[in-house]
């Protein structure tokens, strides 16, 4: 029975799948609790039951541009309101009469302080409702509340600048129950052709903000296709400036034109101050760039894609760099991470000279083969390969050496310091299996020329 009497609360963020969460706001009617045990036991009778029942929407297709979008429900939640006697709304200052909403663009939000996926989300609807306000479009968001107590609600609330529905357990839970609301957060565009719950509207407004408005299935397969072009072939303009920034920054704070990127090969950099693992690649990536300016000059460069958490972290992060960065401020940041699918940090993405993506796998072939890798093509790495094997057949698989007691065989390792020279190296080495001890193949050579005839450098 706790099982029944609990709520589901799903969270979908850019950087990770959906989260599930079992809160117990309160008890679920009989009749609800009884359906839901209905389910359990016969689910394909149940389904059926409920395709039968009336839709709180009437999806139609959208007709016109893409921003275009039939609001059909709006008349009717004002009066949903008045059968329930709602005369007022709340605002964070005043009694707001709901006559005011007539002819507004109207979303319904459900959410609830005790949820920590709601708290999260909560900034991000602001910021699109802020946006959209400022833009001049008539919308209007209406909170109807999961809390448990007015003081929860109260609490939840003052970080809103849209109205609510005055607290009160009975009444929020008929809205919940006839827009069928079984996980929160859930934003509920009162509009034909709306993204629905189940296709992840809270993520589409995570995702591209402002831009998924009007909330339609249309715009949403639309903002898609623009992040397909821009991934498969990108215009460096387009792809890291926006309709008010054109440049880039240097690390002392010069304002570098994108275009200047034009023609060159170009990497993305995903990371952080804050990310141990992005704070050692950062050297190894630096020992690369420096190493591929001072050999072929001007064409190739970087930019840092931030994901530190403020502009502090920022300024710090960058000030270790020698090249460009996407503005902290800017929501590109954010829109090349979507674009890209970038799940995790460090990460490096190559575009080439043409503007097309050569590898999403940056990382690897830079912590591998360094400036060697340039101009960091599926190919270039296949011949790196094919010469590392090469190397390795003319290398004898063991050999002794006269610094060291044991036999020593030949290995590959990503990264190790020889024994004798006291140096970096990496690839092939002569391994002992006894102890923890390395040498380069040139070492080898050195003192004892005899038992190998190879060089390695």
């Amino acid at each position: 029975m706790q099982h029944i009497q609990s709520f589901l609360t799903f969270h979908r963020s850019a950087s990770s799948p959906f989260v599930l969460e079992t809160q117990p706001p309160y008890s679920l009617s009989l009749s609800l609790s009884v359906a839901v045990l209905l389910l359990m036991l016969q689910p394909q009778g149940l389904n059926k039951a409920f395709k039968k029942r009336e839709q709180p929407f009437n999806p139609a297709p959208m007709a016109g541009l893409n921003f275009e979008a039939t609001y059909t429900d709006n008349h009717d939640i004002l009066k949903i309101f008045t059968d329930e006697g709602v005369e007022f709304l709340l605002s964070s200052e005043e009694k707001v009469p709901v006559s005011d909403c007539d002819g507004k663009i109207i979303g319904l939000f459900f959410s609830a302080n005790w949820c920590r996926p709601c708290r999260a989300f909560t900034p991000h609807l602001v910021e699109l409702y802020e946006a959209l306000r400022k833009r001049g479009e008539n919308l209007e968001i209406i909170f109807i509340s999961f809390d448990r107590d007015d003081d929860g609600f109260k609490e939840h609330f003052k970080r809103m600048p849209w109205l609510a529905v005055p607290f009160d357990v009975n009444l929020h839970r008929k809205f919940i129950d006839r827009y069928r609301v079984d996980r929160i957060p859930s934003f509920i565009p009162l509009c034909s052709d709306a993204i629905t719950v189940e296709e992840d509207l809270i993520g589409c407004i995570e995702d591209y903000g402002a831009d998924a408005f009007p909330f339609t299935r249309k715009r949403h397969e639309e903002l898609k296709a623009i992040d397909q072009r821009k991934r498969e072939e990108a215009n460096m303009e387009e792809l890291l400036g926006n309709e008010g920034r054109n440049f880039l920054i240097s690390v002392d704070d010069r304002k570098v034109p994108i275009a200047e990127l034009t023609g060159k090969t170009v990497g993305l950099y995903f990371g952080a101050y804050w990310s141990p693992p992005c704070c050692a690649f950062t050297l190894q990536l630096a020992n690369a760039y420096n190493n591929l300016k001072a050999a072929k000059g001007d064409c190739f460069e970087i930019v840092l894609i931030s994901t530190d958490r403020d502009l502090m972290e920022f300024n710090v992060n960058r000030s270790s760099m020698s090249w460009l960065a996407v503005p902290f401020e800017d929501r590109t940041r954010h829109d090349l991470r979507r674009i890209f699918g970038i799940k995790g940090i460090p990460a490096l993405v190559f575009i080439g000279p043409d503007g097309k993506v050569i590898s999403v796998n940056g990382k690897f072939m830079v912590s591998s083969y360094g400036a060697e890798a340039f101009p960091f093509t599926e190919s270039r790495i296949r011949d790196l390969e094919a010469a590392l094997r090469k190397e390795g057949e003319a290398l004898p698989p063991e050999v002794v050496d006269v610094k060291h007691e044991h036999v020593l065989k030949l290995d590959m390792a990503k990264a190790y310091v020889c024994d004798s020279c006291k140096q970096q190296g990496k690839f092939w080495t002569f391994s002992c299996d006894v102890c923890d001890y390395d040498l380069h193949p040139s070492c080898l050579e050195k003192v004892n020329e005899k038992l190998i005839d190879n060089s390695y450098t």
